[in-house]
């Protein structure tokens, strides 16, 4: 009988380890994500940070009831939407700083801020859950491949998570502490006050 050229066995604590490893870099990776936020944005990215540790949950929960299998791949998926939901914060954000830079009073600018980003997350989102669906149906019908899958469902929930989280929940910490006195100055959005 023909012997293999290379054999190798992974064992099951092998792969818990490698599992455990990449929760903690995907913490570590949320929290420097959340320190560069706050003090890049200042409320803005306060209030989007908060909204990403809900995002976060929200997902969670959503991979507990159906329940997902969070392989590496299906953790890697879970990552990268991470960073979709920090793009839209991050498109909101600096639409904010250009109509309160554009003279805009605070309550105009964040309204203005939201409608004009709105279709930029609107197209990557939907072309992020066309490729998931693209890959999902590859990797059912013609390749057979549990990773793919895997990586394919939690990339979608994620996406469809940060979207709700970005335009719903991050709209609502704003409007929330906006009527505060305290954040009324532009300062605190990162824009310098007119002299």
């Amino acid at each position: 009988p023909l012997q293999p050229v290379f054999e190798d066995t992974v064992s099951p604590t092998l792969g818990a380890d490698f599992v455990e490893r990449s929760l903690l870099a995907g913490a570590v990776g949320l929290g420097l994500v959340i320190l560069f936020m706050v003090l890049f944005y200042r409320l803005p990215g306060l209030m989007a940070s908060l909204a990403l540790i809900v995002y976060a949950a929200i997902t969670m929960a959503i991979f507990k009831m159906l329940p997902v299998t969070l392989t590496l791949t299906g953790i890697g998926g879970f990552i990268l939407s991470v960073g979709m939901a920090v793009d839209a914060n991050v498109l909101i954000n600096e639409r904010i700083k250009e109509e309160l830079r554009g003279g805009r009073t605070l309550g105009a600018a964040i309204e203005a801020g939201f409608r004009n980003a709105w279709a930029a997350i609107r197209d990557s989102n939907v072309t992020t859950f066309i490729s998931c669906a693209i890959l999902y149906w590859l990797a059912s019908s013609i390749v057979e491949s549990p990773a793919v899958k895997g990586f394919a469902l939690t990339l979608f929930i994620g996406v469809a998570a940060s979207m709700f989280s970005a335009i719903v929940v991050t709209r609502t910490f704003i409007r929330f502490f906006r009527s505060s006195r305290f954040t009324r100055r532009s300062i605190w959005f990162g824009v310098a006050q007119k002299q």
